[in-house]
């Protein structure tokens, strides 16, 4: 019985450690989207079974600086921050396109009417995020030099209070900053759901540190899994994301917005379930694509130095697949 009993603590100790023996640091925004739910609940603790420390970040690019720096295991980004990380060669993985950026993110202006108007102005974004590339790109859609407009990098919150001061003619941000502006005046020239029809579309992903993903591929699993699982509820009955709602109330809790505007603003996101994931459109070659075409115009811009030949290793959908 001792030589079996020995022979049973060689074999437990040959397997690696447990989740719940692991930590899981989570780089999120404070974006309106169905994840909020979870995170709020706790359940993404319970379904890991890590010990989940939540850091909130003011942008994407932040969000790279710290998975760059190994403080963060996986992290909320748009689909420019996540191309600059991979084009200057992070090793990450994009494991949950949370859906297409509509009109949820918008260039919102006062006293503008014609985009040509925009030449002199002062109109902040935060650098580096889907938010500045669209502005780039809509900029470039109407014949307008960028150095022909006063780009201001700001937060969103300093965005806020920027426009609050009145310091700015308008800015290119994210609900629910851009809900604010809109509240206080601003009125909407373009949003990306536009930008996208013009070839520029963008997206929101979680992406992951590549040797947490070796490390720990059972918790990357599960926290995709519960991010689906939010998702393709609030997608099965947008109805029931009522002000008054428990879900609609930590989704507010947790972000900012107004528990009154939060249903709307959800409808101005193109949300992607689950069994989405390992689809085309989305950890397939669409995403791809999506990257590769907006490395182009990085470095067209001058924010990357150079493109990668090949994305593809930047898109992991091996973690939706075990998550189905």
């Amino acid at each position: 019985m001792k030589f079996k009993a020995i022979l049973a603590l060689l074999a437990l100790s040959a397997f690696p450690a447990h989740a719940e023996e692991a930590t899981l640091r989570i780089g999120w925004q404070q974006i309106v989207e169905p994840a909020r739910v979870p995170q709020a609940e706790g359940t993404y603790d319970t379904e890991t079974g890590a010990k989940v420390e939540w850091l909130q970040f003011g942008g994407g690019a932040d969000v790279i600086a710290a998975i760059a720096s190994g403080s963060i295991d996986i992290g909320y980004v748009g689909s420019s921050p996540l191309t600059a990380g991979v084009s200057r060669g992070l090793p990450i993985e994009t494991i949950y396109v949370v859906g297409n950026i509509a009109e949820s993110e918008a260039l919102a202006v006062k006293g503008i009417t014609d985009p040509k108007d925009l030449v002199g102005k002062k109109i902040a974004t935060p650098f580096v995020s889907t938010a500045h590339y669209s502005l780039l790109s809509a900029l470039k859609h109407w014949g307008i030099d960028a150095k022909q407009v006063q780009l201001l990098n700001l937060r969103p919150q300093d965005i806020a209070a920027a426009w609050e001061r009145g310091d700015l003619d308008g800015a290119y941000v994210w609900d629910p900053v851009l809900q604010q502006i809109k509240a206080t005046g601003g009125t909407v020239l373009a949003d990306s759901a536009d930008v996208a029809e013009w070839g520029a579309p963008t997206f929101d992903a979680w992406i992951v540190r590549k040797d947490y993903a070796e490390k720990h591929p059972e918790i990357v699993t599960a926290f995709v899994k519960v991010t689906g699982a939010a998702t393709d509820a609030y997608l099965a009955d947008p109805a029931a994301f009522t002000p008054d709602s428990p879900q609609v109330k930590a989704i507010a809790d947790l972000t900012g917005a107004k528990p009154e505007d939060v249903p709307q603003l959800l409808q101005g996101y193109k949300f992607a379930g689950l069994k989405d994931q390992t689809s085309p459109a989305f950890l397939g070659g669409e995403t791809v694509k999506a990257i590769t075409d907006t490395a182009g115009f990085l470095v067209e811009q001058g924010s990357i130095p150079a493109a990668l030949p090949d994305y593809s290793a930047a898109v992991a959908p091996r973690f939706a697949t075990a998550a189905q």
